[in-house]
């Protein structure tokens, strides 16, 4: 972590990260394309994800979630800065020229030489079948449906921990608490995602916020009853009623869950918040 001189009032509060371990600045032009920015529009033009606009002129990066190379090696050539996650990510060269960028795991380094498939060895950034991972491993990058590709613990620091095998399923305490039952099949990746500090980042002023695409957000106990269900009142009130939407839906500790289908893989629910 790097704090700022306190030049101004925005630099006074503002710490980021001190990217050393970045190798590489300029992304592989071949796993890169274009993304339109749709500031939270959908495919009619209206907003259905609000406080989303402008940001800096970004590519995305092509990311190896599937991780089906098995049995060629790769070998880590660089460690780059992505602007769509929070995680660093990882260019990996393979034994037949291919080259691939996955999520970088804590503590690899350049030159590593990392697996993929069954006899691979259990150490950080290879990639298996849970079948073949001890209990009590960390990993990350799980897949939920064979061969669809890592789709949880994906972001910056995150892990979960192997907890049990049983049947045909493996049960998985995710970085939320709950515990998941997910098939032995589906790969995972060994170890923990790299950059663990993001989480301790001072944004510091309003402006770097507007870097990321974030614009701002008013309160709904300051807004007219007509724009808002807490508007309104005489004086500053706070709001008279449990926080909610504009359209009336709780906004704290509301389930949101509809997905019934798949209640059946939760043995035990995410811990409530206190």
């Amino acid at each position: 972590m790097v704090k700022t001189k306190p030049t101004s009032p925005g630099r006074r509060a503002q710490e980021y990260l001190s990217f050393e371990e970045i190798t590489k600045e300029s992304p592989e032009r071949r796993l890169t394309k274009n993304i339109n920015k749709r500031s939270g529009r959908n495919s009619y033009g209206r907003i259905t994800a609000k406080h989303r606009g402008g940001g800096a002129k970004k590519k995305y990066r092509i990311i190896d979630f599937k991780r089906d190379k098995d049995g060629i090696p790769a070998k880590v050539s660089a460690i780059e800065y992505d602007p769509n996650r929070s995680a660093r990510i990882a260019l990996l060269t393979y034994a037949d020229g291919e080259k691939r960028y996955i999520l970088a795991p804590l503590d690899i380094k350049v030159g590593d030489i990392l697996e993929t498939g069954p006899d691979a060895d259990i150490k950080p950034g290879n990639c298996l079948p849970l079948e073949n991972i001890p209990t009590g491993t960390r990993i990350h990058n799980i897949e939920l449906k064979q061969n669809k590709g890592g789709q949880i613990v994906r972001s910056a620091g995150g892990y979960a921990r192997l907890m049990a095998k049983e049947g045909a399923y493996a049960q998985i305490l995710l970085p939320s608490g709950e515990v998941r039952m997910i098939h032995l099949k589906c790969k995972a990746t060994v170890g923990r995602v790299g950059n663990e500090k993001h989480s301790d980042v001072s944004i510091g002023k309003a402006g770097r916020t507007r870097w990321m695409g974030k614009r701002p957000s008013v309160r709904g106990v300051a807004m007219n009853p007509v724009d808002h269900p807490m508007g309104g009142g005489e004086g500053r009130s706070s709001g008279g009623r449990q926080p909610c939407s504009p359209w009336g839906v709780p906004a704290k500790g509301k389930r949101t869950r509809k997905s019934v289908r798949t209640d059946k893989y939760i043995v035990k629910r995410r811990a409530k918040r206190k």
